[in-house]
């Protein structure tokens, strides 16, 4: 079987659950989000693109509901032993099958909890799934209650972890390197992709954001790509993923001098950087990171340039992206505890100037403050 981590870690993770379940006084959890399937079986799939469910229950049973395709998968990849199947057709409703095993477990009447924030689980999904159930079983919103739990990094998932901010690293020189004039931003792309591949990692949960000249404001994926000019600016925000955990970097790599006020922007973030990671300790706030970013851009004359977050969590993550709960925002009230991984981007876009500059890089908070992972520092890189 295999399983990323210890029968006995994932056991550990499911006894947190269900003793939340238990104090909240909730029969079961219904499981929508690929992340917690993951983390509390190990079972490992692109199948929620489609309708699928995982149970919970408050005595620790797990039911996964899914589909023929992913019978297997889920057998070979995690700790499941009751799988069911729905069947695809023009009058399925996955639902009504989900309602089933809940009146099996002896859900009818009592209340539950549902991770509603989740890709999978679409507006037309959830009216087929809150059809099935109303009337029947009492709900409330417990998207965040296996995201809490993730905050928090076993030895196991760090070791991860700093796999995947080695395979960052490996991107980031890939970049370096190719990153000159006449080259196209595929050929850069493709080198830092083959850097982490061939390192043993994995697919990332997004798609790495790349842009020069003008688009380089644009700080988004997109498609049509460009070739690097003699004074141009090369947007690159990516991380390097291992078992589906991340580390991320965002760096702005110059071809040509540097004019003055590239330069300043350049400095005006890293200074802000490291205000952030000063303000990054068990105790404070993700608002307390947010203000410290503010504060630092702001006095630094570029306040109007900058975004209103600057960062997220991060950790085992599927696609569509790798942000995890929470962000960097202003007044965001998470604490900040030791183990928890956050990347910090520090972005400023001056649209009268068509000039773009950015410094991210992931840390780990620690006992006493946060340490960096990444070893390649933060100088402006210049081809």
């Amino acid at each position: 079987m295999p399983l990323h981590f210890t029968e006995q870690e994932l056991a550990g993770r499911r006894e947190k659950v269900v003793a939340e379940l238990q104090r909240k006084g909730l029969a079961a959890l219904l499981i929508f989000r690929q992340e917690s399937m993951y983390y509390l079986t190990g079972y490992d799939t692109m199948g929620y693109s489609q309708f699928q469910c995982l149970y919970l229950g408050d005595d620790g049973k797990l039911v996964l509901l899914t589909r023929s395709a992913d019978l297997r998968q889920a057998r070979l990849t995690s700790v499941i032993d009751d799988i069911r199947v729905w069947v695809d057709g023009a009058d399925s409703n996955p639902g009504q099958d989900l309602w089933n095993i809940l009146e099996e477990e002896g859900c009818r009447g009592r209340r539950l909890g549902i991770e509603l924030e989740a890709w999978c689980l679409t507006g037309k999904r959830w009216d087929n799934v809150r059809t099935a159930i109303e009337g029947r079983c009492e709900y409330e919103d417990s998207s965040e209650l296996v995201s809490r739990l993730r905050l928090i990094k076993s030895d196991a998932e760090l070791e991860y972890v700093r796999k995947a901010a080695a395979l960052a690293d490996d991107a980031l020189a890939a970049a370096q390197r190719l990153a000159r004039p006449g080259t196209p931003e595929q050929d850069v792309l493709a080198g830092m992709k083959s850097a982490i591949f061939r390192g043993g990692g994995d697919y990332p949960a997004s798609r790495f954001i790349i842009g020069s000249g003008e688009n380089a404001l644009m700080v988004r994926n997109f498609t049509g790509y460009d070739t690097l000019g003699t004074h141009d600016q090369l947007q690159l925000e990516f991380g390097g993923a291992y078992r589906h955990y991340h580390s991320c970097l965002m760096r702005t790599i110059l071809t040509g001098e540097p004019s003055r006020l590239q330069l300043a922007m350049h400095s005006a973030c890293c200074d802000a950087l490291q205000a952030c990671k000063d303000a990054a300790r068990p105790g404070s706030t993700f608002g307390d990171i947010f203000s410290a970013h503010a504060d630092s851009l702001d006095q630094s004359g570029f306040g109007e340039h900058r975004l209103n977050a600057c960062g997220y969590s991060l950790g085992a993550l599927y696609p569509p992206t790798w942000m995890d709960w929470p962000m960097i925002y202003e007044d965001n009230p998470v604490v900040l505890r030791p183990n928890m991984v956050i990347f910090m981007h520090m972005i400023l876009l001056d649209w009268d100037q068509r000039l773009a500059m950015s410094v991210g890089d992931t840390v780990l908070v620690t006992a006493n403050g946060c340490e960096t992972l990444t070893k390649m520092g933060t100088n402006l890189i210049v081809n």
